[in-house]
């Protein structure tokens, strides 16, 4: 019997949770209560940068429905991604506006929220750094002057003052391609600001204990991350926290760090009862892991047959008061810069700038959607630069099978060549719609765009 060939069998599986999901019967975090339940507020900081001198809960523990407060003493420990720089609570010094200085559990989210502010908080300024052009001129207060000390959770990136973390490619002799005769050089820089998730469920926990384990459901997207996590953090093993996932309400990157479990945790412990800490908008927009806000400086020297004999390019990313996902995402601009064409040598930088900001994280392709925009922007000038054809341009230099990618990889098979010559066909098979703009600004690009997947072991 001849077996169909499985490349053209299309298989359209419905969604288990379409259903439920539809008539509104899901159940999110934020949709669960749990008898005795307590409600959890946080005192965030109204100040970018400051030593912290006193802080005195006297008030707020005597404030009606209180049931627990949460300071830095109850959580020692430093947590990061790479880097071991970011503290629970807020410990001796405030890095940021939004900063986490105590927590609060109480009957009511009301109750919670006044005790909060009933905590007295004394501070001293200290210097400011708002941006990365800030952080890194000469003399700059440092937003960790004792980063030296912190534990590097991974190797492989250059780290000093405002610079938490600058990952490197380097492959041939940019400098001698940029030196020769029979070049254009190129330039560019480009400007992104931050983007907020904006999902319909905000973050939120309902943290319980009891006989010595947590139990804690989250909206998240990383359950191991948040398991060891909260573990570290509350100094036990991993094996005493339990973790629970129900349906997440969108998450786009936003949801893939340990954000506010261990808060609702330790509350849980210290009160004996079930905590839950459900974030505002305005705590998702003050606090968010938000795409950040970057500089993008790109140069290449081209020949006038539009070969790419070398390219340089730098890239600044604003990772906020602490380093998080940011060291990580560093290492993806070799991707995305340095994965389409073909390139005759190549000097790439990435670096992550502390600033005194909220910070950072991952958000839908993490940085290779502004990457992406900046580098076929950059291919746009070229093309202008030395008289080609865009669309021939990038005919003539997307990788295929055999070529070598930025950091050495060897591609195989022919896809992006293939790809845009569809484009081409569909684009001429769509008419323009110039005519219909008005007096609106109008436009048609074809670009190249390419992402990474992690191969791995198999889920066990």
């Amino acid at each position: 019997m001849a077996i169909a060939d499985p490349s053209n069998v299309t298989m359209n599986l419905p969604r288990r949770d379409a259903r439920d999901k539809l008539l509104g019967r899901t159940r999110y975090t934020v949709d669960r209560m749990l008898p005795r339940m307590l409600h959890a507020a946080i005192l965030r900081s109204e100040v970018a940068s400051a030593r912290i001198l006193k802080i005195d809960i006297t008030r707020a523990r005597q404030m009606p429905g209180v049931r627990a407060v949460a300071l830095a003493e109850d959580a020692p420990g430093m947590h990061g991604i790479g880097i071991a720089d970011h503290p629970l609570f807020a410990s001796g010094v405030i890095r940021f506006h939004g900063e986490q200085i105590a927590a609060v559990a109480a009957d009511t989210y009301e109750q919670a929220q006044a005790a909060a502010r009933a905590i007295e908080v004394e501070l001293e300024p200290l210097p400011i750094v708002l941006t990365m052009a800030d952080a890194l001129a000469p003399g700059a207060a440092l937003v960790h002057p004792d980063w030296k000390n912190y534990e590097v959770l991974f190797e492989g990136g250059a780290r000093g003052g405002n610079v938490a973390w600058e990952a490197t490619v380097v492959r041939g002799d940019t400098e001698a391609a940029f030196a020769r005769d029979d070049v254009v050089v190129v330039e560019s820089c480009f400007r992104v600001g931050r983007q907020n998730h904006v999902s319909l469920e905000p973050r939120a926990v309902v943290a319980s204990y009891e006989d010595g384990r947590y139990h804690i459901e989250t909206s998240t997207q990383v359950p191991w991350t948040v398991r060891n996590m909260t573990a570290k953090l509350l100094g036990i093993p991993a094996s005493q926290v339990h973790l629970t996932v129900p349906p997440v309400g969108g998450g786009f990157g936003q949801k893939f760090d340990c954000t506010l479990e261990p808060y609702a945790a330790i509350l849980a412990r210290k009160s004996g009862q079930p905590v839950r800490l459900v974030y505002s908008r305005q705590e998702e927009m003050l606090t968010c892991l938000c795409r950040e806000n970057a500089e993008i400086k790109i140069r290449s020297a081209v020949t006038k047959s539009g070969d790419i004999a070398g390219r340089e390019a730098v890239v600044l990313m604003d990772c906020g008061a602490y380093g998080g996902e940011q060291i990580f995402l560093t290492t993806m601009t070799a991707h995305t810069l340095g994965g389409n064409y073909r390139l005759g040598s190549v000097k790439l930088a990435s670096r992550a700038v502390y600033t005194n900001t909220p910070p950072n994280g991952a958000f839908r392709a993490c940085n290779g959607v502004y990457n992406t925009f900046a580098l076929e922007r950059h291919t746009d000038e070229i093309c202008q630069a030395i008289g080609m054809d865009p669309l021939e341009f990038r005919r003539r230099n997307v990788l295929g099978d055999g070529d070598l990618g930025a950091t050495g990889q060897v591609f195989e098979g022919d896809v992006l060549g293939p790809m845009l010559d569809r484009m081409a066909k569909l684009r001429e098979a769509s008419p323009s719609k110039r005519p219909v703009a008005g007096g609106r600004l109008y436009g048609r690009a074809t670009v190249v765009g390419t992402w990474f997947i992690f191969v791995g072991p198999p889920s066990t």
